[in-house]
């Protein structure tokens, strides 16, 4: 919040050695108490890559694919799990079969004395399997994140103040920094997670009994529809500041509709984060493999990245399909010439798009541990210490 509100005042109104100074001074007490908390900081040795066990099923399945599936496969694939693994045992998942062949047992598998696969290159535990099964599981829920931070993303609302009337009150002649109004989305960011976390989830506990008051899956398609709900406003209130713009050929003119009427759709674009981004990184950390949940926190910024330059590729396939049509390109550097509001109505449709493909997605996921066949697997391992007693 200090960026977008003293530093950008500073930058703009007073000076800028002054402004790049104090974000300067706040990365040199970062990087004092970055290396001040190494010291203390519990290094763990890595284990080698869990990559590796992801690499081995997918080459596993490729080398068995002409092998015919078990007809029950939760009792009859490979079954081994290390005695001193951090990861939490999986049940047997429908999803994904032809990686279930990696797990089955051929005459020419060696298993060693102490039941784990002498070549793990030749054959895989079906708890591998189930974790590179986890990992797919994923992939379509992380591709919906993808489009709902290109919805979420308020790439134009610097412009859009710029060419509103940023004036406090109509005596005033303080003027709002344009960059300074994403703190708004900040603000509302930062005021509904401890409202969520102590009022919300109370309550949506007792209706719905569920520990979280609602499922993560849940969460994030909350935040993915208020970016349909947010691009609708976002298009509203740019045509409401077209239409008050003054006419003529001034370059940028500046509108005489406040810059407070984009509070709307920035408070939701925060709602939105509060939502939908908290939401994938619990989801993300939960959903992973224990051993990768390093990886799995990755996933979120990757998201993040892709989204980018979808963005930007999106803006520019609008620039080149608008520049030579009747009504002109949609976005120009002066946006009372152009119709940003329409590019809203693009992103709203494809937020609708993507919000339909999540709850396909929701609709078909099954979380880590509920595969459905725990009691099966359950009374197998009983009668093999059964059988080993007797």
């Amino acid at each position: 919040m200090v960026s977008v509100t003293l530093v950008v005042y500073v930058q703009s109104d007073l000076s800028w050695p002054i402004g790049l100074a104090i974000p300067a001074g706040f990365m040199l007490i970062s990087l004092f108490l970055f290396f001040a908390g190494t010291k203390i900081y519990v290094m763990v040795k890595p284990e080698g890559s869990p990559l590796t066990s992801v690499a081995q099923v997918v080459a596993v399945a490729v080398r068995k694919r002409r092998l015919k599936h078990p007809p029950q496969p939760w009792l009859s694939l490979f079954s081994y799990a290390p005695p001193k693994s951090i990861n939490s045992r999986l049940p047997y998942t429908e999803q994904f079969r032809f990686l279930d062949k990696a797990a089955i047992v051929t005459p020419e598998d060696a298993v060693k004395s102490d039941g784990s696969a002498a070549n793990p290159w030749r054959l895989c535990s079906i708890q591998q399997v189930e974790e590179v099964k986890c990992l797919l599981r994923v992939l379509p829920i992380w591709a919906a994140a993808v489009l709902y931070h290109v919805g979420e993303k308020q790439q134009y609302v610097v412009f859009q103040a710029m060419q509103s009337d940023r004036h406090l009150t109509a005596a005033s002649t303080f003027q709002i920094p344009p960059a300074t109004y994403a703190v708004f989305s900040m603000l509302t960011l930062t005021l509904w997670v401890p409202l969520y976390d102590r009022a919300a989830v109370p309550f949506l506990r007792k209706l719905t009994g569920k520990p979280g008051g609602i499922t993560v899956l849940q969460r994030i398609g909350i935040g993915i529809a208020l970016t349909v709900v947010e691009s609708l406003i976002s298009a509203s209130v740019e045509q409401e500041r077209r239409r008050r713009a003054p006419g003529g050929d001034g370059a940028g003119a500046v509108s005489s509709m406040s810059a407070m009427w984009l509070v709307p759709q920035l408070s939701l674009a925060g709602l939105a984060e509060a939502f939908c981004a908290i939401g994938q990184v619990e989801f993300f950390y939960k959903e992973f493999p224990e051993n990768m949940r390093s990886v799995a926190g990755s996933f979120f910024f990757c998201g993040m990245a892709a989204a980018n330059y979808l963005n930007g590729f999106l803006i520019s396939v609008v620039h080149r399909a608008t520049e030579g049509s009747p009504a002109g390109n949609w976005l120009p550097e002066d946006l009372n010439k152009g119709r940003l509001d329409y590019f809203y109505y693009l992103v709203a449709g494809l937020c609708v798009l993507n919000f339909v493909y999540f709850l396909v997605c929701a609709k078909w996921y099954n979380y880590k541990g509920s595969g459905g066949k725990d009691d099966a697997i359950a009374s197998f391992e009983m009668e093999e210490r059964e059988i080993v007693k007797i």
